[in-house]
């Protein structure tokens, strides 16, 4: 069995959901008392935040390969980041490193292209959805990204940080999440990314009336299969 590197803490509270479900899967997989083998680098959040609000991406991103290089050396076979809004730097561990890095957009986007959709919501933090890593990587599959307005994409920035980051689950976040999501469906959306490793722990298949990709799901299978393929 190959070994995952992953680098979480971005936030801790998705990470745990990552580690559940990477092992929950192997063990499907492989029966027994079989589990993965990890090699987790936990961040803390809080230099990281700030690095990001200062709109510091080359600290961020010295940061990612620093550390996906201290994977490599002891022992893994990939590199997976445990969030969404890291993979504005994933090129420049790429070439840091002489592993693969399993990108959490390329696996959402295959996913979006086994159901043939065309036109895909996108939500998470303001930086994924106002960037381009996300919308390069589903234009090149012919699918194009709608994004919620600015009003909506500040709301979502804050209970991304503000709530789900810190185990904060209220009610009328997820209502407001459903009605942006039904305002993408209105402008064409045939399905909607939870492009941030916190949203699917408030919003979930059965909220929408279109496919949801939670990306958590996504990237774990992803990861899941590399480590148990020959």
């Amino acid at each position: 069995m190959k070994t995952l590197g992953l680098i979480g803490g971005t936030t801790w509270v998705s990470t745990v959901d990552y580690y559940r479900l990477i092992n929950q899967k192997v063990n499907e997989k492989l029966g027994g008392d079989n589990s993965a083998k990890i090699l987790l680098y936990s961040l803390n959040f809080a230099e990281i935040k700030k690095l990001i609000d200062d709109d510091n991406w080359k600290d961020v991103s010295t940061r990612y390969c620093m550390i996906s290089k201290k994977l490599e050396s002891a022992g893994a076979d990939c590199i997976i980041f445990c969030a969404n809004t890291a993979h504005i730097i994933a090129d420049d561990v790429r070439k840091a490193v002489n592993i693969p890095l399993i990108h959490i957009a390329e696996e959402t986007a295959n996913a979006i292209k086994r159901n043939k959709l065309k036109k895909i919501g996108l939500l998470g933090t303001r930086y994924t959805m106002e960037s381009d890593f996300y919308k390069s990587i589903l234009s090149k599959c012919n699918i194009e990204t709608l994004i919620p307005d600015k009003d909506d994409r500040e709301f979502i920035q804050h209970t991304i940080f503000d709530e789900l980051g810190k185990e904060i689950f209220l009610p009328e976040s997820k209502a407001r999440y459903i009605e942006i999501i039904n305002k993408l469906i209105q402008q064409g959306a045939e399905g909607v990314i939870l492009g941030c490793t916190e949203i699917p722990l408030l919003i979930k298949q059965d909220d929408c009336p279109v496919p949801v990709f939670d990306t958590t799901m996504i990237h774990a299978n992803a990861a899941v299969e590399f480590v148990v393929s020959n």
